[in-house]
């Protein structure tokens, strides 16, 4: 069904050694065996705030949707301030720096890493193999654990402990331009449902002057993160739950070969329109059809509210079945901070206490200062009862795409950039899917068969 949008109104972690934090290698013996990277604080030291980066509190940029995230952030760290001896301070990082550059690891592998930040599944193993993972179960109730949502803090987990606590499920869909489908002779029953159908569309939105399907181009986590879903539709997959790698298969290289065959065709542009800007890239005319998050609903009524735009799920192979990803991102504490417990405290107080100030904030995030979905049970059903899903584009993401997704996988930084850089060849080099899928399997053969870390999930 096709919706549119239409305005109304483990214990006993040790420091990491810098180059393997870095290189994402650092097995958990490795990790045992280091001697703690900061020794006892002074006094002075022990005063000192707590320092919580991420890419929203404190952001210098105060207007729109930024400002709300920012508040939401601030607003958090301003009741716990007011509550506790033990500070926290934000700080802001730009999230191009955040997500894929080096800022975060350098800074760990200096031993100078923050207290409190934020993480995501795709980036779990590099902190937690690196020994930098607070375990935050102590500060956890069981009623509260029991109100995540089912599977939600599996990637976030080791051995029945958890290690950052998430508050958004982020699933990933397709978005459309009703004016662009329009102008091509298309209507909501041309909608694409297989990937076949997929690139015809794209080629009579082509034919007819109106922009292509945005696709992610720019490598990193999130551009793997996105392309997951169509690995899974065919039935692929990087790692098996037992360890053994499969991604030298058929599924692989189809999975691999759509967007190259989009890319190629003309259908999907080489770089991201607006430089990734949902809002100006549907209101500008430069795009007809974008794979990404539920976020963009936010997005889009903040800043151009009275554009006419649907979703729908993503379309799958032939005998394939639908899946799609779901990510999010998690706080998570320093084990070799300045006062780690406070800072895995911090963690569950806000996002893991049965507290109506928890539950609130939580369920805020998702249909008030963000679009998303809650991880929480309890969250879920504020949303729900609140009407936070009754807007057609938001009840697509709730009953329909939601239901069909999968945890963003958790990786370590060698087996991403494998796949990172087959999804790369492939799409923008000319590569040739079975020689990219075997040339990834072969490293993540060569990382496996030495891996001492935390299971692949």
């Amino acid at each position: 069904m096709v919706h549119r949008h239409r305005h109304a109104s483990p214990p006993g972690h040790r420091g990491p050694d810098r180059r393997a934090l870095l290189r994402g290698g650092l097995g958990l013996g490795a990790a045992a065996a280091l001697a703690p990277a900061l020794a006892g604080c002074g006094p002075s030291e022990a005063d000192a705030p707590l320092s919580f980066w991420s890419f929203n509190g404190d952001a210098p940029q105060q207007e729109g949707q930024v400002q709300q995230q920012s508040r939401w952030y601030l607003d958090i760290i301003d009741d716990w301030n007011a509550a506790n001896r033990q500070q926290v301070k934000a700080q802001y990082i730009p999230l191009a720096v955040y997500n894929n550059g080096s800022k975060l690891p350098t800074a760990f592998a200096a031993g100078d890493g923050p207290d409190l930040f934020v993480i995501s599944p795709g980036d779990f193993l590099r902190y937690y193999n690196g020994g930098v993972l607070e375990d935050l179960t102590p500060h956890i109730t069981a009623e509260a654990r029991t109100d995540f949502l089912p599977n939600v803090l599996d990637t976030r987990s080791v051995g029945g402990r958890v290690y950052a606590l998430p508050f958004e499920v982020e699933p990933i869909a397709m978005f459309y331009s009703v004016a662009s489908m329009e102008a091509a002779g298309l209507s909501e029953a041309d909608i694409p449902k297989t990937w076949d159908d997929l690139l015809d569309t794209g080629d009579k939105l082509r034919s007819a002057g109106q922009g292509g399907i945005a696709l992610e181009t720019v490598p990193g986590y999130y551009q793997n993160f996105v392309w997951y879903p169509l690995l899974w539709q065919t039935g692929g997959d990087v790692v098996t739950p037992g360890g053994k790698v499969v991604f030298d298969s058929p599924e692989a290289v189809k999975a691999l070969g759509l967007w190259k065959d989009m890319v190629e065709a003309g259908i999907s542009p080489r770089r991201n329109p607006a430089a990734g800007d949902a809002v100006t890239g549907f209101t500008q005319g430069l795009v007809s059809m974008w794979h990404r998050g539920i976020w963009t609903v936010k997005e889009m009524e903040t800043s151009a509210p009275d554009f006419e735009y649907g979703v729908f799920r993503l379309p799958i192979p032939d005998g394939g079945t639908y899946v799609t990803s779901l990510g999010g991102w998690a706080f998570a504490a320093n084990a070799q901070g300045r006062n780690p417990d406070a800072a895995a405290r911090f963690c569950a107080e806000a996002l893991a206490s049965m507290s109506e100030s928890s539950i609130d904030r939580v369920t805020e995030w998702s249909i008030g200062v963000k679009t998303d979905i809650p991880p929480r049970t309890s969250a879920l059903e504020r949303a729900d009862a609140s009407g936070g899903y009754d807007r057609p584009v938001m009840k697509a993401f709730r009953e329909e795409i939601y239901a069909g997704g999968r945890s963003e996988p958790r990786f370590p930084p060698i087996v991403y950039k494998a796949v990172s850089d087959a999804i790369q060849s492939c799409m923008l080099a000319g590569g040739d899917p079975a020689v990219e899928a075997e040339r990834a399997a072969e490293k993540i053969d060569g990382f496996m068969l030495t891996y001492e870390g935390a299971k692949l999930l």
